[in-house]
C-alpha cells in the first residue's frame, strides 16, 4: 500500500503543481485583440474535460474500462512517472517562454509577437506536447482502459487547438509563421 501512495504522489503532484501555476501565469497576460468564438473554445473543452475525467475518475472503470491494458510492472510506473515529470517540465518551460503571451482560449494578444525561443525553437505547440507526454505517462501509471480512451480524446483536443491556433497565427504572421512551421514540428520536435 505505501508504494501506491508514494506513486499516486508522484503522477498527482506535478499535475497540482501545474494546474496552480497555470492560475498563477493568466494574471500577467497582455490584453486580447481577436479570440476563437465561445462555441470553438467549448467544443475542444469538452474533449479535454471527458477525456481527463476518464484518466482521474476511478469511477469510470466500469466493465472492460477498469482492466488493466499491459500486465503491471515497476518499470511501466517508473517511466509512466519520469514521462509526467518531464512533460509537465516542458509545457511549464514553454509557459515561461509565451511569458505575457499565453491564454488558455486561442487568441491573438495586444502587439503579440511570434515566440521562437525555449522549447519553441523546436516545436510549435510545445505546451500541448507536453501535456500529452504527461498524459501518457499518468495513463501508463493508472494503466487501464478508461486511460487510452481519455488519452484519445485528450490528443483529439489538442489537435484541433493547435490547428486552431495555427491558422490564427498565419493570419496574424503571414510568411514569418510560415518559415517557424518549416524548422519546428507540430507536436514532435523537430531538428534541423
Amino acid at each position: 500500500m505505501k508504494g501506491e501512495e508514494t506513486f499516486r504522489l508522484l503522477v498527482e503532484a506535478p499535475w497540482i503543481a501545474f494546474v496552480l501555476y497555470w492560475i498563477m501565469g493568466a494574471i500577467n497576460t497582455r490584453p486580447t485583440r481577436e479570440k476563437e468564438s465561445l462555441v470553438s473554445r467549448w467544443g475542444v473543452l469538452v474533449l479535454e474535460i471527458a477525456g481527463y475525467f476518464l484518466i482521474f475518475s476511478g469511477s469510470t472503470g466500469v466493465g472492460f474500462l477498469g482492466n488493466h491494458v499491459i500486465p503491471r510492472s515497476m518499470a511501466g510506473s517508473v517511466l509512466g512517472v519520469v514521462c509526467i515529470w518531464a512533460g509537465i517540465g516542458l509545457a511549464v518551460w514553454a509557459r515561461y517562454h509565451l511569458a505575457e503571451y499565453w491564454s488558455a482560449r486561442v487568441t491573438i494578444k495586444e502587439d503579440h509577437k511570434l515566440i521562437r525561443t525555449g522549447p519553441y525553437t523546436h516545436l510549435r505547440h510545445p505546451i500541448y506536447s507536453g501535456l500529452v507526454l504527461a498524459t501518457i505517462g499518468t495513463a501508463l501509471v493508472i494503466d487501464r482502459w478508461r486511460c487510452v480512451i481519455g488519452f484519445c480524446l485528450v490528443l483529439a483536443g489538442y489537435c484541433l487547438k493547435a490547428r486552431k491556433e495555427e491558422a490564427m497565427l498565419h493570419q496574424q504572421f503571414g510568411e514569418a509563421f510560415q518559415e517557424h512551421r518549416k524548422h519546428t514540428g507540430f507536436l514532435i520536435p523537430h531538428f534541423r
